[in-house]
């Protein structure tokens, strides 16, 4: 059992009706909760003396905090989190929210990128935060590889995969390249490729630069392990992330020090920073989860929640996630069977179109 569980158990039951109200009162209004609220709505009657005793009991615990002078009260981030693992109702997913990121794949698009587009609008749209889609890595074999020069350090890698598909990617060369160690580069590769995907070709070439060592000139090896370099780095994950609805984030009466949180969040998002970490966080579990506050590592400056779910190819390998950010006042209930259905139809399409 966690501490969360743990510390549920060691509260009697009139504790754990307040909190509970506490907390969905807030996600639902954002606002602190006051002792009198409280007396209309619990189950049994209490005085708004006996209540507030509780809530004293509950700030003791770091359950609940008082944002103000005033009573009212706000839950923590582990408040949160507490509600989160043990309280929360996790509702049916609603039709109109179904039928509106299914809508998304009516136009039966070969571009798989642009239904991605319209799915993150979509997500972005029936949960009014911002949506995260990281989409695959391109995964079809490659059919043939050239190098070609654009300056003394400068050069341009052309990967041309089977399904038609091309890519080109920069990066610095070793110094001293030449146009013959650039076809002899290219040729070592393409003798490699025999339908393999860029992954499997990685270890491949590793191997075979040891092994041959002899019939590749030295700039040409020197190229062929930079060009290595280049798809070993996440660089390519800055490409693969698809944000949408960040404008969803602001609110005309949200104060000074949020919109502060949430320009460090749009920074993020821009530099599109620690992208890799997105899908190992989705790779970390099976299924939805949630990251409250700091224990989000992508944005632990901004004061928000992240909702993520992985999805997967045909072979239930993972391959990439989707997931909702907004503040942590999110209506988790609702937002975990979105995203959970979401990631279904993402991995769906992707299996479909391989």
């Amino acid at each position: 059992m966690n501490d969360a569980g743990k510390t549920l158990e060691q509260m009697n039951e009139r504790s754990r009706e307040v909190f509970r109200r506490v907390v969905e009162s807030y996600l639902a209004t954002g606002d602190p909760v006051g002792s009198r609220t409280l007396t209309r709505e619990m189950t049994e009657k209490v005085s708004a003396a006996t209540i507030r005793n509780v809530m004293q009991d509950l700030e003791y615990l770091g359950l609940l905090d008082s944002p103000h002078v005033s009573a009212g009260r706000v839950p923590t981030q582990e408040g949160l989190r507490m509600f989160v693992d043990s309280l929360l109702e996790v509702r049916d997913l609603e039709l109109d929210d179904r039928e509106k990121i299914d809508a998304t794949l009516a136009s039966n698009s070969a571009d798989v990128g642009a239904t991605l587009d319209r799915i993150g609008a979509a997500l972005s749209g029936v949960t009014h935060g911002a949506s995260l889609v990281l989409t695959p890595k391109h995964e079809a074999p490659i059919k043939h590889i050239e190098f070609v020069s654009l300056s003394h350090d400068r050069a341009l890698v052309v990967l041309v995969f089977a399904d038609g598909h091309v890519e080109n990617r920069i990066f610095s060369p070793p110094p001293g390249q030449t146009p013959s160690s650039m076809r002899e580069a290219a040729n070592f590769l393409n003798a490699l490729i025999e339908g393999k995907t860029l992954s499997e070709l990685q270890s491949v070439i590793a191997r075979e630069i040891e092994t041959r060592r002899q019939e590749i000139d030295k700039l040409a090896r020197q190229l062929v392990k930079s060009g290595l370099a280049v798809w070993d780095d996440d660089t390519d994950h800055f490409e693969r992330l698809i944000v949408r609805g960040r404008s969803n984030l602001l609110s005309s009466d949200a104060e000074e020090e949020e919109l502060e949180r949430i320009k460090s969040l749009f920074d993020d998002l821009e530099r599109k920073r620690d992208i890799a970490e997105f899908l190992e966080l989705a790779e970390e579990g099976a299924g939805v989860r949630i990251f409250i506050g700091s224990e989000n590592k992508l944005f632990s400056l901004s004061g928000s929640s992240l909702v993520v779910s992985p999805y997967m190819n045909a072979d239930r390998k993972i391959i990439g996630a989707v997931g909702v950010i907004g503040p942590t006042r999110l209506n988790y209930g609702r937002i975990v069977p979105i995203v959970d259905y979401t990631a279904q139809i993402v991995g769906k399409l992707i299996a479909d179109r391989s």
